[in-house]
């Protein structure tokens, strides 16, 4: 039996490689260079430009046969030069680029490989007839397969095909009643929220609560505008937040079908025409007001990465501990909504989340408010607990900041000691180096205890 050459032992363990993990892949990006000096550039050393344009185009073949979308982008010097200018220069760095403004896909990135065809997947039709497929998609959810499921409904939303969605779950309602009905209509809410489309291959539509102060509302761009900039999103999600405030008892009133319309009018760039608009009134009953706006995930497999790798990264442990860039963006995030808290004179952001998770959001939120804003009311009714004693003198406050507590002292103004609060962490609506611009506009705070 011949042996490979040198020259094919790369592309043989390259298609080898694409055909082991190409089965866990629903997309994949693949990098190609023009000429051996771009090569150079984002590899330094290799100039082998042959080898690697028939490792890509064999990569391809596999993928495409195993019904792998891919993606293809043009490596640029002088955008990979100004990209890796913010980063260290380490080869992870470096395999991890993704020009996000062009990337190829369908028959145009097949071209610029050297392949022809198209690798677009072909959505599934549908007779005209809602009855069968209604029939089959429940067939899928009561036996809880889960893959055929998912993508029929993923496929019928693709085509519009609301009607037998509708339909499966009345259906549903009539043969099992009203608890079997809601369980599917709320699968089906989750599954309209994301979908693979968008520039990266994959969106999905997003809200961020916000608990709104009395008065006038907060400018709702400007808001969504600080966040992005805060530093506390990851690197491979780009978010892109709609203006204005909207109500979240009118977002509970969307369906599916209304939510999947404002995920692609989101992609599309246009406005949503489902969408109600903001009511100030509402807001203000409600105490919450919602941003919404498309996520898009750019986190793409990278053909470069995995050949590195020698294979897919393995399944993030969800019981895992946080890493240590997951903590710097979580630090991030409280500094960001203590920051909006303070110059909005109450404003609290609550978590990014999944449309379909808001009510959800609130209603935690709520539950965990109740106890820290319990801290401040206590820490109020403290401090005129001790202007009553202090008999018409005026009083000052001390406060020592714990690791996790806040300690109050209040004094008369001449140093007459009055009486002392420990206050926990997890009673505090803010953290405790953050508490004296809550504290300060009912009582005086002083830096060093009076007559020590």
């Amino acid at each position: 039996m011949p042996q490979p050459t040198d020259q094919d032992d790369p592309i043989n363990q390259a298609t080898d490689l694409a055909r082991d993990i190409a089965p866990d892949l629903d997309v994949v990006l693949i990098t190609h260079y023009p000429d051996a000096e771009t090569l150079d550039t984002f590899r330094p050393g290799d100039t082998d430009l042959r080898t690697t344009l028939a490792v890509n185009r064999a990569v391809a073949r596999e993928m495409l046969d195993a019904g792998v979308e891919i993606l293809v982008q043009r490596a640029d010097r002088a955008a990979f030069r100004r990209w890796l200018a913010d980063r260290d220069d380490t080869p992870e760095h470096r395999r991890a680029w993704i020009d996000r403004t062009r990337l190829l896909r369908g028959s145009a990135a097949l071209e610029v490989l050297g392949l022809k065809g198209s690798n677009t997947p072909r959505p599934e039709t549908f007779g005209k007839a809602p009855g069968p497929i209604a029939d089959r998609l429940l067939d899928a959810f009561v036996e809880e397969d889960s893959g055929e499921f998912d993508g029929l409904v993923q496929d019928l939303l693709a085509a519009g095909r609301t009607d037998v969605l509708d339909l499966a779950g009345r259906k549903l309602r009539e043969r099992e009643g009203d608890e079997a009905g809601d369980e599917l209509n709320w699968v089906l809410l989750v599954a309209a929220e994301g979908a693979p489309i968008g520039p990266s291959g994959w969106a999905e539509l997003v809200a961020l609560a916000v608990a709104l102060p009395a008065g006038d509302l907060p400018d709702g761009e400007a808001l969504g505008q600080s966040l992005i900039a805060s530093g506390a999103l990851a690197d491979s999600e780009e978010l892109r937040l709609l203006p204005g405030w909207r109500s979240p008892d009118a977002l509970d009133e969307l369906s599916f079908g209304a939510v999947r319309r404002v995920l692609l009018d989101l992609v599309d760039g246009k406005p949503p025409r489902d969408l109600p608009p903001g009511d100030t009134d509402e807001l203000a009953r409600r105490g919450f007001g919602v941003l919404l706006g498309l996520r898009i995930d750019w986190a793409i497999p990278i053909w470069e990465e995995i050949a590195a790798a020698g294979g897919l990264p393995d399944d993030a442990d969800e019981d895992a501990a946080e890493t240590p860039e997951e903590k710097r963006r979580a630090a991030q995030f409280d500094r960001w909504r203590g920051r909006v808290f303070k110059e909005s004179q109450g404003c609290v952001p609550l978590a990014v989340v999944a449309f379909s998770q808001v009510a959800n959001e609130i209603a935690d939120f709520l539950a965990e408010a109740g106890e820290q804003m319990g801290g401040l009311d206590e820490i109020r009714d403290f401090v005129a607990a001790c202007r009553r004693e202090a008999g018409g003198d005026e009083v000052v406050c001390h406060l020592q900041i714990e690791p996790d507590a806040l300690e109050l002292s209040v004094y008369t103004e001449g140093g007459r000691w009055l009486d002392s609060l420990t206050v926990p962490a997890g009673r505090l609506p803010l953290p405790a180096e953050e508490m004296p611009a809550l504290i300060s506009p009912f009582v005086r705070l002083v830096q060093d205890r009076p007559g020590g």
